[in-house]
């Protein structure tokens, strides 16, 4: 699985990724941080990326886009902020979520609990 971290989230969960053996991308590394989010979008699906932020506009724009891709993972409250943990986190969790996000899929991850909802939002393509 390859993943682009979005600015609301720090360069250190990219890397702490690709420690643990994941192809990581923060937004700051291909020189993103200042795209807006469709354009953020559109790299990640032509790039085959699982955007993962904690920004929530990503979860309107999986709704106003209407397709399968890219899958989106949105960190919220109660997830831990500290990007070593953050980073902790998703890859312990991602086992069980694997499948959901290589078909597509917009999946929140709060504290005690996971919500996953399968792409596209409002339809099928």
């Amino acid at each position: 699985m390859k993943f682009l971290i979005d600015n609301a989230l720090s360069p250190l969960v990219a890397e702490r990724l690709r420690q643990r053996g994941y192809d990581a991308r923060h937004v700051r590394d291909i020189s993103m941080q200042d795209a807006d989010d469709e354009s953020i979008f559109n790299y990640a699906a032509s790039e085959n990326r699982i955007v993962v932020s904690s920004d929530t506009d990503f979860g309107t724009l999986l709704a106003l886009r209407n397709e399968a891709k890219p899958s989106v993972i949105l960190l919220r409250r109660g997830t831990p902020r500290k990007p070593e943990l953050q980073a902790t986190f998703i890859a312990a969790n991602l086992p069980a979520l694997e499948q959901h996000l290589l078909t597509g899929a917009a999946i929140v991850m709060e504290g005690t609990r996971i919500r996953i909802r399968s792409l596209p939002i409002g339809g099928a393509v």
